[in-house]
């Protein structure tokens, strides 16, 4: 058979149907009323990160040759207008959302959102005197001037762009940006209640009608101010030699980000042009970063719109269960060296690593502990308990990845922190980042070191662990253990090791390794022994680890796929991905984990990983598999992935068509994976 071209999405197309996938949920009217305002500050804050990321990569490659494009796969310039158009369409469609369903069924629920044009007497004099008191000493007006440089906007802030307009309409007007002062002040105010009425107003709306306590020296006949926000190129320019110096560059690049490139430009679309006019004039912007949209932006800050109604306005928030025969009270590593245990949040509590690095620090039979560090809490417990450790007079050796991106000044305080406590700190590895989530706990046990090791895929992040679907073992298997142990030399000689027989590691195996379990399949497909692959993952857009996908269902192979995110790959093409489907599960849970499950003629292989199927992931980071060895741990993971793939409440299917059509199984039976996952595990500790 000829070989066939292979057909992919491109990556950033696929990234905003996922976005879509959340704007699907502030739809849906089961969803409940405050969470679905919830997810429209999720849509707004991924597609911020967008702008801020994918974007100015794009940019940057606008400008090459035909023969670099045909290299590349695709144009970058048509790319950027297809972003535009579906940027545009998802931007009203939000608005409308917003505006003629969220607002409304709030009115139902009696919690109106009001505006400056709302108010009565009684409540204008509550927030002019609020206006005095906690916000005109905050707010600082630039009189923007033809003689004078247009001021430097930040990136992500929100400012009014005010006109003060004359009578006599042959003078000039006066123009003014107030940035709207959201890192020291809540956006919402909520206004006393009358005859069981709830008011809400927002911190733009209370400046908004103030504008006159701002501007009150000026000469004007009329006033008007529009919401604007610049979203710039957050990407980081280093040196990736890790040193001292690292840390003083990365500390730098960080205070450049916030003047990075202008890359879209959100603004009110009842703006004058005029005014419009006026900002494109003054900021570096091409027509495909101007973003129309509603008087209201920032709406990442929605994520902690109050609910003054009622306590179903919100999901329910479930118990975290205990892990069956784990007791808390009890040693943590006396259990675990009879068995392996898993625990799978946010259903099962963080609460267990937690333990786990407790004990570890005061068990005196302890003497060195090695983790590695990408996202931390802002109150971390993590770190907490390893600096009791190093104070209690274990080895501590801790790799902080320093350039997690978004992250790395929060990192930055927690390695200076650990450093002034004892603990011996990896800042990372020039050229790759150490994406792993694995800690290893050395324990000398009758004159000999046995090891005692966490491994996961997701991070040690005890707040994360509380929104996101992840996995965790311990285990004593020593031969993870030993593999571990030479991990962590290599990270601390930074140097990287092979020929691991447990784990899988990137950058030098994980590729060739999964690569291998695919053709695994396609020897026992064509042997006529039981073959399938199911692969759950964040995103999935490398394009080699695709075309072997789809050799595997050339193969006959039967593929199922869980991906949360973008995804490159196309199912249900023939002569290509006929025997492969795709599914995107977006719910109240941020679906993170990574699974890998092999049919192996019948006795499956299953892995978890810190590591999704992208070039980034395979080839330039530092990411571990590991196996499932307990049978029992196995079931369990398989029956979580068999009850994902059921799903037809919250799952869509991914096609070539990107309509993000909902994942109908069972027309009779209503599942929804992450509520039937918990009636799971809780009716597990009943067997």
């Amino acid at each position: 058979m000829a070989k066939v071209k292979i057909q992919l999405t491109n990556r950033e197309i696929s990234w905003l149907y996922f976005n879509e996938r959340v704007l699907q949920e502030a739809a849906d009217i089961s969803v409940p009323l405050i969470e679905r305002i919830r997810f429209l500050a999720i849509f707004s804050s991924n597609l911020d990160e967008f702008y801020r990321v994918r974007v100015p990569t794009l940019s940057k490659l606008s400008n090459i040759n035909e023969k670099a494009k045909e290299l590349l796969g695709y144009n970058p310039k048509k790319i950027i207008k297809e972003i535009k158009e579906i940027v545009v369409n998802q931007e009203r469609r939000f608005d409308d959302l917003y505006e003629n369903g969220i607002i409304k069924e709030l009115e139902e629920e009696r919690i109106f959102i009001i505006n400056e044009r709302q108010l009565n007497v009684k409540r204008g004099e509550f927030l002019r005197s609020y206006f005095r008191d906690k916000l005109l000493s905050t707010l600082v007006p630039i009189m923007l001037n033809e003689n004078k440089p247009f001021p430097e906007l930040r990136d992500r802030a929100i400012y009014f762009f005010v006109r003060l307009s004359k009578k006599d309409k042959k003078e000039k007007s006066q123009y003014s940006l107030i940035e709207i002062p959201l890192k020291s002040l809540e956006r919402f105010i909520v206004l006393p209640e009358t005859n069981n009425l709830k008011y809400i107003i927002l911190l733009d709306d209370i400046i908004r009608y103030c504008l006159d306590d701002i501007y009150f020296i000026f000469e004007y006949s009329s006033i008007e101010a529009y919401s604007i926000q610049l979203t710039r190129d957050a990407e980081l320019t280093l040196d990736t030699s890790i040193s001292e110096k690292f840390i003083d560059t990365l500390t730098k690049s960080l205070q450049k980000r916030k003047k990075g490139k202008p890359m879209r430009l959100l603004y009110d679309n009842n703006m004058p042009l005029t005014m419009l006019n006026y900002l494109v004039a003054k900021l570096d912007l091409t027509a495909d970063g101007l973003i129309p949209g509603s008087r209201y932006h920032n709406f990442r800050n929605f994520i902690s719109f109050p609910n003054v109604g009622r306590a179903e306005l919100e999901y329910h928030k479930d118990a975290p269960l205990p892990v069956k025969d784990l007791d808390l009270g009890k040693s943590i590593f006396s259990q675990i060296a009879k068995r392996d245990y898993l625990i799978n949040l946010p259903y099962q509590s963080f609460d267990y690593i937690i333990h786990f690095l407790r004990e570890a620090a005061i068990d005196p039979k302890v003497t060195e502990i090695n983790i590695t560090l990408y996202r931390l809490a802002a109150n971390s417990r993590v770190i907490n308990a390893l600096i009791n450790a190093a104070k209690n007079g274990k080895k501590v050796n801790c790799l902080v990845e320093l350039k997690a991106r978004f992250d790395e000044q929060n990192n930055i305080y927690w390695m200076n922190k650990l450093e002034e406590e004892g603990v011996n700190v990896s800042y990372g590895l020039q050229d790759y980042k150490v994406h792993s989530k694995i800690c290893l706990v050395t324990r000398m046990e009758k004159g000999k070191a046995v090891y005692y090791a966490s491994l996961a895929t997701g991070n040690f992040n005890e707040k994360t662990s509380k929104l996101y679907a992840d996995h965790s073992i311990f285990t004593t298997h020593q031969g993870i253990g030993n593999e571990l142990k030479r991990l962590f030399r290599g990270l601390d000689k930074k140097v990287f090791y092979d020929d691991y027989k447990f784990l899988v590691v990137s950058p030098l195996e994980t590729r060739n390794k999964v690569y291998g379990l695919i053709a695994d399949e396609i020897k026992n497909q064509a042997q006529g022994k039981p073959a399938f692959i199911i692969l759950k993952m964040n995103s999935l857009a490398d394009e080699a680890m695709i075309g072997k996908l789809y050799e595997a269902s050339n193969a006959g192979v039967k593929i199922q796929l869980i991906v949360r995110g973008m995804c490159c790959l196309i199912p249900g093409i023939a002569e290509m991905s006929k025997n492969i489907e795709v599914i995107s599960i977006v719910d109240k849970y941020l679906e993170h984990a990574r699974v890998w499950v092999f049919g192996n003629g019948g006795n499956e292989k299953v892995f978890l990983s810190s590591a999704d199927f992208m070039t980034r992931n395979l080839d330039q980071r530092v990411e571990v598999g590991f196996p499932i060895l307990d049978a029992e741990i196995k079931k369990e993971l398989l029956d979580i992935i068999h009850i994902q793939l059921l799903d037809n409440t919250k799952a869509r299917e991914i096609n070539a068509s990107n309509t993000n059509r909902y994942h109908r199984t069972d027309e009779g039976v209503k599942h929804r994976a992450q509520i039937d996952i918990y009636t799971y595990l809780k009716n597990k500790l009943l067997s």
